[in-house]
């Protein structure tokens, strides 16, 4: 099971990585684009989901982190590597959903990296592992011990 935990780390951490770039990228754009007279990062709708967005990818982050340190350890690590992917790749999506929200109309172009983001972030809740297979070993898990 070594390869599994190992791979759900690691598309735990793309789907970090990406999460990321989109959230930079929207930070970057809500203090470029001006409504009303103001960047829209002033208004309190763009910063509290920015703020939101930070949140999120931060504890997906520690959680890909702590399933790392347990295998590195040597320790049982599929449950929290299931647990990792899962959290991860649904951050993901929902972040990158945000920073296309921040983006407007513009984050559907595909001159704005948020688009592509968007799908690379689809893939990492498919592949290592449908989302509901890893559902399916946590609850096994939870309901073993």
């Amino acid at each position: 099971l070594s390869n599994l935990e190992g791979g759900r780390i690691g598309i735990g951490a793309q789907a970090v990585g990406i999460a990321r770039a989109a959230l930079e990228a929207a930070i970057d754009y809500a203090r470029q684009r001006v409504a009303f007279g103001v960047p829209i990062s002033e208004h309190q709708a763009v910063a509290f989901r920015l703020a939101d967005m930070a949140t999120e990818l931060e504890a997906a982050r520690q959680l890909v982190l702590y399933a790392a340190r347990l295998k590195d350890n040597g320790q049982p690590s599929l449950q929290q590597a299931s647990m990792a992917k899962l959290k991860a790749s649904e951050m993901a999506e929902q972040i990158c959903s945000d920073a296309i929200q921040t983006f407007g109309g513009y984050g559907y172009m595909e001159d704005y990296p948020v688009a592509r983001l968007a799908r690379d972030a689809r893939g990492t809740k498919i592949y290592e592992g449908a989302n509901d297979i890893q559902r399916l070993v946590i609850s096994r898990a939870l309901l073993a011990s």
